[in-house]
Order: structure tokens, then sequence, then C-alpha cells
């Protein structure tokens, strides 16, 4: 294996190439959902019984919608913003703007592999969340195939990884498909045991 380099925050911007998508809790998945169908002439990317991924474009999702279980009407845990998701070019502008943003005492409080991203959240001064992710998959035919292989109805969530170890493995050259492989879950845990709100 080659070694390779984090490009260099401090020479040039790592800006994202796009915004992503924006995920919602809601109330009632299935009266939502059926509205921004309708509202945005989109389709489902991915859905469960817990959430639907909606897209009109090329993106694998513009809008998310979680019923989450614990939605309550009080404190975090209440219908609005889940989180905005900003989408960077590589997985090394990724993992050198969490070097970047580290050296500023801006650490996530939650890195996780998604599976068709790795992803980091972020939140803001007032508590809002941000994710900051990679695609992991260059064409849609290969994100269809990971959610057509049954992979996310398995574990809709996804697995935590620590940063400065996949930056290990960046630097020393391991190929990205591996390091951006989702692992299976560890056995006697859930999705939601991977879930940090």
């Amino acid at each position: 294996m080659t070694s390779r380099r984090l490009p260099d925050a401090t020479a040039a911007a790592i800006r994202p190439v796009k915004l992503a998508h924006v995920v919602l809790r809601v109330a009632n998945l299935k009266r939502s959902r059926d509205w921004y169908l309708k509202v945005l002439e989109g389709r489902p990317a991915f859905e469960n019984e817990m959430l639907c991924f909606l897209t009109y474009d090329d993106e694998h999702h513009r809008v998310g919608l979680i019923e989450r279980p614990d939605l309550s009407g009080s404190g975090d845990a209440h219908h609005g913003l889940e989180h905005v998701s900003f989408t960077y070019a590589s997985l090394g502008e990724l993992l050198a703007n969490y070097r970047r943003l580290a050296q500023h005492d801006v650490r996530p409080y939650w890195t996780i592999n998604h599976g068709p991203t790795i992803s980091m959240y972020y939140k803001d001064p007032d508590g809002n969340r941000l994710e900051l992710q990679h695609d992991v998959f260059e064409h849609a035919e290969e994100l269809d195939a990971f959610f057509d292989s049954g992979a996310y109805h398995e574990n809709f969530m996804g697995v935590i990884f620590d940063p400065e170890e996949m930056i290990a493995r960046f630097e020393a050259g391991e190929p990205l498909a591996e390091i951006t492989a989702r692992p299976k879950l560890a056995e006697g845990k859930t999705p939601w045991d991977m879930f940090v709100p």
C-alpha cells in the first residue's frame, strides 16, 4: 500500500460541494411521506416503518422523514428539523475538515458509517444538528444495489466509527472501498444502539 496525505486545510478552503438533504422528525410517517411525495413529485429511495428517504433527482435523498419512537413533544424529542446535511467532494476532504475543526475545538458528537455515506454530526451553538458527509457510492446504480441487498433493512442506522482510526487507515493508503465499507453490527446490537441523539 502506498501512503496518502489528507488535503492541506491550511493551504485552501475545504468546502462542501453541495447541500445534500434535510431530515425532519414527523408525527405520522405515512401522512408526511404522502404529502412530500405529492408536493415534490418525488419517489421513495428507501423506506421502512420508521423512516422514508425521498428524492426527486439524482441525489440518494433530498428529504428524510423519521418517525422516532421517542417523540413525546418535549425536550429534544419533538417534531421538526432533525438535521441539515452537506456533502464533501472526497473522503480526504471530509477527514481534513474534521482535523481542521478539531483544531478549533469543534468536534462531532456522532460519527457513523451509514453505508451510503460516511457522516460526522455536529451541533451548532443553539443545538441545531449539522451532518457533514462523504458519498460512498459514485453512481446511483451502486446505491440502488446497496439498498436492494437488504443491508439497509437489516441496519438502517449504520455503524459508529472512530475518525482518528479512519484517518490512520486513509493515510496508510488502505483502499477507499475497504475504509468506507460498512461493517456488520456487533452481535446483540440493534440499529438504535448506534444512534447518538
